[in-house]
């Protein structure tokens, strides 16, 4: 049985292109000056189409942690640029950004709790504004954990997230989910000894996903169903 189900943030409880693609954008032009050839640099750079306003299924901004991605703006960008200043502007901008839900989060979290399921939060962003997106979407008090790149257990595809949530909760992994966009995502839940569900509300396709995953779902919608469909929960 099926006692706790962990999510990641982006790609899978918010739909990533929809939340991130026009941000992302103007966050580039802002720090490229408006330079039209710094701005395609940074977006190749970052693997994002600057017209379509939507990244790539390859994008390291997809599974990396911030301090990732600033590295890779830094080495596009010229001049001594402040790294912590730099994760701090992104960090700031982000915690702002209108997250577009992947589904009525309110009730779909509450749905799942009243299934008796602990609910986990494991992100590549930092815990910060992981922490405000879940408050501005109404559904914080729903999460038994939360942990970011920066909560001291390490980053995906490393699984020292999801373990933290185990000894937070007492849960075994075998009888926990990891529920993620990303091959990062998956790899951490194996790693874990979890059972691992990906999700295409990220940028990554289908069959990049399927085979580290038990399952690929369009969205989490079809989770709940799909648990009570092979028995794994009880209600």
């Amino acid at each position: 049985m099926i006692a706790g189900i962990i999510f990641d943030k982006d790609g899978t409880l918010f739909d990533f292109n929809a939340t991130w693609g026009a941000w992302t954008r103007a966050m580039l032009r802002a720090e490229a000056g408006d330079d039209p050839i710094l701005c395609a640099r940074l977006a190749a750079a970052l693997g994002y189409d600057m017209e379509k306003a939507r990244f790539h299924p390859g994008s390291i901004v997809i599974a990396s942690t911030v301090e990732d991605v600033a590295d890779a703006i830094i080495a596009v960008l010229p001049g001594d640029l402040d790294k912590p200043a730099l994760i701090g502007r992104m960090n700031a901008g982000s915690a702002q950004v209108a997250q577009v839900e992947a589904v009525p989060l309110r009730a779909y979290t509450a749905g799942l709790r009243q299934s008796g399921l602990t609910l986990g939060l494991v992100t590549n962003d930092a815990e910060a504004p992981a922490l405000r997106h879940l408050d501005k979407a109404g559904i914080r008090a729903d999460f038994a954990f939360v942990a970011g790149y920066d909560s001291g257990f390490g980053a995906k595809p490393a699984p020292g997230q999801l373990t933290a949530f185990c000894r937070a909760t007492a849960l075994p992994p075998e009888a926990c989910i990891m529920v993620g966009d990303s091959t990062h995502d998956l790899h951490a839940g194996r790693a874990a000894g979890m059972m691992t569900i990906g999700v295409l509300t990220g940028p990554a396709p289908r069959e990049e996903l399927a085979p580290q995953a038990d399952i690929v779902f369009d969205t989490i919608a079809e989770i709940p169903a799909w648990l009570r469909r092979e028995k794994l929960i009880s209600a």
